[in-house]
């Protein structure tokens, strides 16, 4: 398996050249890198203005490994060949490496490059991405990957720190300053460019203005000591290692190196819609940092949010009267860690007659609205306390549990709400403190603790009696000031105090099912199967030529072909019956067929969009503007691994693909929206009317509005 690294970008205050100046101090050795023994210039080439040099070096690596290894690989160090390009006219330095022993076996290829920031001339970017591939290595693969990526995120952690160090080593020296290069005509004289100086800059490394990172307020935050943090920000698609530090926490090289794949990922495949860093980074913390695990999860919930507008349910959904009088819980101050504090009182809460008066619904959409003000708080104490804060506490107060409480549609309707946050909502919970747990405590976690996950079961604290005000208690994570008063403490806590919910306020079963019904389907989005050899195709019929279709669909499951088509005349309804060859009906989602089969491509319907191939877990949005009236049909249809050309046998790569397809069956969540020819303003105001974005995970995302429509603008053409 190919092992790959993307660094974020690193910022340093200093123009590009002394850097570059810096940096060259490292050959042939540096003393800063024990295991960098030596280098030899092997190439060396300078163009005649000298504004490109290029050289090539051999360098010589000890490898800190077992002696044994040494031994069995019969060699003492490792070569490495070095390339540097460096282009002084766009002031620009490419370093691209590759091993030279063993490179029968081991394969490594890196590549990083030096450049001018993109809005501040006067300070250089740093970036860097390796791979490492190992074929076969004696029988020690496994051992020799693991002292590659230890001897290499040790390296990388050094970078930083090693350019300052020459940087130091030069301003003692009284080099503080070196000019750019000119044209030969027009280069200063020597006695000008030797007496050129001017002040340091101070070695401090920029923070970047959170309203260009976050989007949120362009006043910057103000540190512990007061001292404005300096507005300052890289590409907008790109993250800076201080940001990461800043908003996201201390993370590893690898670590923060599976965050910007993932990021770079969803840009590619959801064009602008993707979460928040936090959000994304909760996903790698809830897999162990397993891309293709937490891509798969965190796909499904974006598909989630999306379909239930998730996203809108702050401003869109009212709780009603009854969770507002007899839901005994609400947000109360923060805990010493400054994590939002939500207290419980799940002992006083009436679950039955919630239950039977709201739906197991409804009090799944207010957990949801709790988890979603949960998000929001954790961003705003982010800025109050200047450090990253990504979860919250929940403290649950079980004084007054009893039997009432395992009644079996209610723990029915607390598995469901579980399995729902534990998927949509991973790494959100810091701590749980559960208190004054009753003797009927264990009954209700024998019942509730195999649907919770392994991590989030450690955050668990649980005290019995009084003992939560004993050593070890309460008071080591939330301050004495802000102790509810209704657990002996001395601050008014504003949850509301339950009670039974009066039965007059109870409904039928099926005044129950009818209002659950209503609560999730009220989505714009429509599901459908896609059948290999059964397409799944919608009609749009345009009266007003130059209206605009507008199309917002994810791919769920398998990979699928979209197709648009236009018929002068309309296509004959889908035959009803599931096995007719118009329709085919299945429990996971409606499948339509309009085109007739007789029906010829070119005399019947002609094609106006090419061919859209869509890779499963791709969010697509696009429109059309139309040339003619008439019908229009929207097409998914099942797309098939091509076969190798050398052969008449199907690669083995396209025989694993397709069994990943279960029945050769592909699943799509769409919604498409028809703009009138005076209503149309552009191509992008189809995705605006589409209401697709994850407004509360992504209104604060890097992604810019522009670089979004470049995006939607190459993905798709307009007739």
């Amino acid at each position: 398996m190919v092992q790959k690294y993307q660094s974020p970008v690193r910022v340093y205050k200093h123009p590009f050249e002394l850097i570059m100046a810096a940096y060259e101090r490292r050959f042939p050795t540096c003393p800063l890198i024990p295991m960098f023994v030596d280098s030899d210039t092997v190439n060396e080439f300078k163009s005649e203005d000298g504004a490109i040099h290029v050289i090539e070096r051999r360098c010589k690596l000890d490898i800190d490994a077992p002696r044994l290894l040494k031994k069995i690989a019969g060699v003492d160090y490792v070569y490495f060949i070095q390339k540097n390009s460096l282009n002084s006219r766009e002031r620009t330095l490419h370093i691209e490496a590759r091993n030279e022993t063993f490179s029968n076996r081991v394969i490594i290829n890196e590549h990083c490059c030096y450049s001018v920031h993109p809005e501040n001339e006067d300070w250089t970017c740093f970036e860097q991405s390796a791979s490492l591939d190992i074929k076969s290595f004696f029988g020690f693969e496994s051992t020799v990957e693991k002292i590659a990526m230890k001897q290499y995120t040790s390296n990388i952690k050094k970078g930083k720190e090693i350019i300052e160090y020459y940087l130091r080593q030069l301003e003692e020296e009284g080099i503080t300053f070196v000019p750019r290069w000119t044209p030969p005509s027009l280069a200063p004289s020597s006695e000008m460019s030797s007496s050129c100086k001017k002040p340091a800059a101070p070695l401090a490394v920029v923070v970047p203005d959170p309203a260009l990172k976050e989007g949120l307020s362009s006043e910057p935050l103000s540190t512990p000591s007061g001292v404005p943090e300096p507005a300052v920000g890289t590409p907008d698609d790109k993250l800076d290692a201080d940001y990461i530090k800043r908003y996201l926490g201390d993370l590893t090289p690898l670590q923060e190196s599976c965050l910007i794949r993932l990021r770079q990922w969803l840009q590619e495949t959801h064009k602008g819609k993707i979460p928040k860093d936090e959000h994304i980074l909760r996903f790698l913390r809830a897999r162990d940092f397993n891309i293709d695990k937490a891509r798969e999860t965190l796909c499904q919930s974006l598909t989630w949010r999306k379909q239930h507008q998730v996203d809108y349910i702050l401003d869109t959904w009212q709780p009603p009267q009854v969770l507002q009088d007899y839901y005994a819980g609400g947000w109360h101050h923060h805990d010493k860690d400054g994590r939002p504090l939500y207290v419980l009182r799940l002992g006083q809460m009436d679950t039955k007659g919630l239950v039977r008066a709201l739906g197991e619904e409804a009090l799944l959409r207010y957990v949801l609205s709790i988890n979603e003000e949960g998000l929001r708080r954790c961003e705003e104490n982010t800025k109050v306390f200047g450090r990253p804060i990504s979860s919250w506490t929940c403290l649950v107060d079980l004084e007054g549990l009893n039997m009432r409480h395992l009644w079996r549609p209610g723990v029915k309707a607390l598995l469901r709400i579980i399995e729902v946050v534990e998927a949509n909502y991973p790494e959100t919970l810091g701590r749980l403190l559960i208190l004054r747990a009753p003797r009927v405590f264990p009954v209700l976690w024998t019942l509730v603790s195999p649907f919770i996950d392994d991590n989030t079961r450690r955050k668990f604290l649980i005290y019995a009696g009084n003992d939560y005000q004993g050593p070890g208690g309460l008071l080591d994570y939330i301050d004495k000031e802000i102790i509810p008063d209704f657990l002996s403490g001395e601050c008014m806590c504003e949850v509301p105090e339950g009670g039974l919910v009066p039965k007059s306020l109870y409904r039928t079963a099926e005044e129950l099912e009818n209002e659950d019904l209503k609560l999730w389907t009220e989505t714009i989005y429509q599901s459908a199967s896609v059948f290999k050899g059964a397409p799944h195709e919608i009609l749009v019929q345009i009266v007003d030529a130059s209206s605009v279709i507008t199309w917002d669909f994810d791919v769920c499951k398998g990979d699928i072909v979209f197709n648009i088509y236009h018929s002068k005349r309309s296509p004959q309804p889908p035959k009803k019956d599931s096995l007719g060859a118009h329709s085919i009906t299945s429990p996971g989602g409606n499948n339509a067929q309009l085109i007739d089969r007789i029906w010829q491509l070119g005399r019947d319907y002609s094609m106006v969009e090419s061919p859209l191939i869509c890779k499963e877990g791709e969010s697509v949005q696009g429109s059309h503007v139309t040339r003619w009236p008439g019908f229009y049909i929207l097409q998914w249809k099942f797309h098939s691994m091509p076969a190798c050309a050398a052969t008449s046998l199907p690669r083995m790569d396209d025989v694993l693909a397709s069994l990943q397809v279960s029945s050769h069956k592909c699943k799509v969540m769409y919604y498409t929206e028809v703009i009138g020819s005076e209503d149309f303003r552009g191509s992008m105001t189809s995705l605006e009317s589409s209401h697709s974005g994850f407004s509360q995970l992504s209104a604060a995302t890097t992604s810019s509005s522009q670089s979004y429509s470049s995006s939607m603008v190459s993905r798709w053409r307009f007739c």
